[in-house]
């Protein structure tokens, strides 16, 4: 295993030196889901919800959550992300709503944290816009996708 990156030699947190990286052209995909009662779900789907559009106003809240995560996360690099789209899909089965963020850059450190950030605020501006009618939402599986670009080079996640 390698060391952790964002403690120096004495155990003490730092910014991670990314100076001497290579530009790169970085992708991070994450997903996660929100869980909910069938009325909710219905509620969402057919936009009847009195507060709007309830995904419209989560897709705009992960764009803006993917582009303030530096200010979230203390040890992250402020980065000029070239792309960030954030979609949804209702599974009407399980009662579910799935996001997904896709974040880019061309620059020297990844964007993952940028895209976790998108998917987790999105699911709660959902859980927020819906809450006075279901309290019961449960978010879940948050994770990486998929990530590329940088020394490491491409990763995806298996099966599983």
């Amino acid at each position: 295993m390698s060391k952790l990156t964002h403690f120096d030699e004495q155990g003490q947190a730092h910014m991670v030196d990314v100076g001497t990286k290579d530009y790169t052209h970085r992708i991070a995909v994450t997903s996660g889901y929100i869980s909910m009662e069938q009325d909710t779900l219905k509620l969402i789907e057919e936009g009847g919800h009195k507060k709007g559009d309830v995904l419209g106003i989560a897709r705009v809240a992960g764009i803006m959550a993917a582009k303030k995560t530096p200010d979230l996360v203390p040890l992250c690099h402020p980065l000029a992300l070239t792309r960030i789209a954030i979609d949804f899909n209702i599974n009407r089965d399980n009662k579910r709503i799935r996001c997904r963020a896709q974040v880019e850059t061309r620059g020297q450190t990844g964007v993952e944290m940028e895209a976790l950030c998108a998917t987790q605020v999105a699911l709660l501006t959902i859980y927020d816009m819906c809450k006075a009618i279901d309290r019961g939402m449960v978010i879940g599986e948050v994770r990486l996708e998929e990530k590329t670009g940088g020394k490491s080079g491409h990763w995806k996640r298996g099966n599983d």
